[in-house]
């Protein structure tokens, strides 16, 4: 029925009436949150939709590729009792049949994305809504049991030719392509944006685009990016906006969105439904190059039709290059676009950036854009990407941030947040959509540490020989006066306070084989700074003994222990005698 509506639109109505109709039918079905506008409801051309300014066509995950715009049904979702072939009803529980593994993997995703990322409260709606737009359920489940698709889904190739202009970013790995990039896969990710969105959804320790379960995983992180809220409109409307930057694009999920809502079932893998229109149906083509096929594009770029002159060279025999002009104007020259004028980026006085493991950076990166003579260049983006063997995020869990400079060229990078994993890793800086010299930082997570360490409890730690200790010790980390948690530690029983190697006699610790060990490594304070030791023994041998502990950080704490025989020299006092009494 959306396919059949889209028809008749492109077409025309034949009445008044049945424009009116069909005007009324769109309505009916525009989701909540949906945004009217020029356009709205219908399929529209690439490039005839709104879109949201200074965003980058290789900035977002499709490059703004070309997508499919059928409808979805007037009807509910929910079968009827007992449907009639080729009713509204019937082609309405037709549409609401999704592929079961392209579900699944819709599904697993809203489920890591609820753990690693529940402020986001990303809906697999969303997620199928999208994957119906941009493949139709990845051609209406066309995979493997493994969720890859069976053969590549392609968009047309972005060659500036009525899409965007994206040269080849990928040496044509994923999209077969080197000489210009194609949207790739069953959610159409953009080989550059892959490059730094891929996850691997399915745990085969791959990230490829065409498989479902990756796509999928990766198309939920890459909506929940910058701290986005699902469940409110304006962090709803920027995640698909940002997936792909048309308003046409953005009502057509809404709609999808609102239906899948209602109401869906599982159907076997292939047997899904394919959407029939595409918002490229009325671009026009290059002369030679052939129309794309819905879910595939052209490997090569096009060529003029063999017998036709071409239309990029001038006919010497005629007048003005053989346009019938014979003194034909030159096209003013198009100014360069900001990111154009940049020839390097520099650093902004950011710092030395480090941080303890779990906390953030006090420090933020700050890049400045620059042309050759040096002059600021605002109104860029900036992207910065997180890179090495590390676990470091910025605020917000992604590893990518892009950024646009400000008056006085800087673009400042969102906070970093440091992993578990300590060392050394590198965030390196590119201008979108242009390649120029860029900097990298180089930033460090170091140890977990404490400044201070103090007992829990000032009761005396004693024992008699070869008992063991009533009460085990236990201490409190804290550094700058704040708790210090998962901070690694030692405890040794040691000689004395001047020689800290390890006691060969006196208390000791029990291993989990029962032997005795005077030295405890591997240490960790718990979420609140607490550390609590096992419990402790005594050999034969009296006397005081000391404990030392030791943090990262360098907080130390000596304890003292005492082993002593009980006196029994002093007896019960003897009752008085009876004369003492008379």
């Amino acid at each position: 029925m959306a396919a059949h509506f889209g028809r008749r639109l492109r077409k025309g109505a034949a009445t008044t009436a049945v424009a009116a109709a069909a005007v009324a039918a769109l309505s009916a079905s525009q989701a909540p949150g949906v945004v009217t506008g020029e356009g709205s409801g219908r399929q529209a051309a690439a490039g005839a939709s709104t879109p949201v300014p200074d965003a980058a066509s290789d900035d977002n995950a499709t490059g703004n590729s070309p997508y499919y715009t059928d409808l979805p049904p007037l009807n509910s979702p929910n079968p009827s009792p007992s449907p009639t072939v080729g009713t509204p009803v019937s082609r309405g529980e037709a549409e609401a049949g999704i592929p079961a593994t392209v579900l699944d993997a819709y599904k697993k995703a809203e489920a890591e994305l609820r753990s690693s990322k529940p402020e986001c409260n990303l809906p697999w709606q969303l997620l199928a809504a999208i994957g119906k737009v941009e493949s139709g359920q990845a051609r209406g489940g066309l995979v493997d049991a493994n969720g890859t698709t069976l053969s590549r889904i392609l968009g047309p190739q972005l060659d500036g030719n009525g899409f965007a202009l994206i040269k080849d970013t990928d040496h044509g790995e994923y999209d077969g392509n080197s000489a210009y990039d194609q949207a790739v896969g069953p959610m159409q990710f953009i080989p550059s944006t892959w490059a730094w969105a891929g996850r691997d959804g399915n745990g085969d320790g791959k990230k490829d685009p065409n498989n479902v379960y990756d796509a999928a995983l990766a198309a939920g992180h890459y909506l929940c990016r910058d701290g986005r809220d699902m469940s409110t409109e304006a962090g709803l409307h920027s995640a698909i906006l940002g997936y792909n930057n048309s308003q046409d694009y953005l009502n057509l999920v809404l709609r999808w969105l609102e239906y899948y809502r209602k109401g869906i079932h599982s159907v076997p893998d292939g047997t899904g439904g394919v959407p029939r229109h595409r918002s490229d149906d009325s671009t026009p083509k290059p002369s030679g190059t052939p129309k794309s096929k819905p879910g595939h594009g052209p490997s090569h770029p096009g060529k003029p039709d063999p017998g036709k002159p071409d239309p990029g060279k001038p006919d010497p025999g005629k007048p003005g290059g053989g346009n019938g002009n014979p003194d034909p104007k030159p096209p003013a020259p198009k100014p360069p676009t900001p990111s154009e004028t940049v020839d390097h980026l520099e650093d902004a006085d950011t710092g030395k950036l480090t941080a303890m493991a779990g906390d953030a950076f006090g420090l933020r990166i700050g890049t400045r854009a620059e042309t050759k003579a040096g002059k600021a260049v605002g109104k860029v983006r900036i992207r910065f990407t997180i890179t090495g063997d590390t676990d470091a995020t910025f605020v917000g869990g992604e590893t990518v941030a892009t950024i646009a400079t400000d008056a006085k060229g800087v673009a400042v990078a969102p906070a970093l947040q440091a992993g578990e994993k300590t060392g050394n890793f590198k965030i390196t800086t590119a201008v979108v959509g242009h390649k120029t010299k860029g900097v990298d930082y180089t930033a460090t997570v170091t140890d977990r540490a404490a400044d201070t360490l103090a007992r829990t409890s000032d009761t005396p730690l004693t024992c008699t020989p070869g008992g063991e200790f009533a009460d085990q010790v236990q201490v409190k980390a804290t550094y700058k006066g704040a708790v210090a948690d998962k901070v690694a530690a030692t405890a040794t029983l040691i000689k004395s306070a001047d020689d800290a190697t390890e006691n060969d006699k006196g208390p000791y610790f029990k291993d989990a084989d029962g032997k005795t060990v005077r030295t405890l490594t591997d240490l960790r304070t718990d979420d609140k700074g607490l550390l609590t030791l096992p419990k402790l023994y005594a050999d034969d041998t009296t006397g005081t003994f000391l404990l030392r502990i030791t943090t990262t950080g360098g907080a130390t704490l000596t304890v003292e222990l005492k082993v002593a025989a009980t006196d029994t020299s002093a007896g019960p006092s003897p009752s008085p005698s009876p004369s003492a009494t008379s």
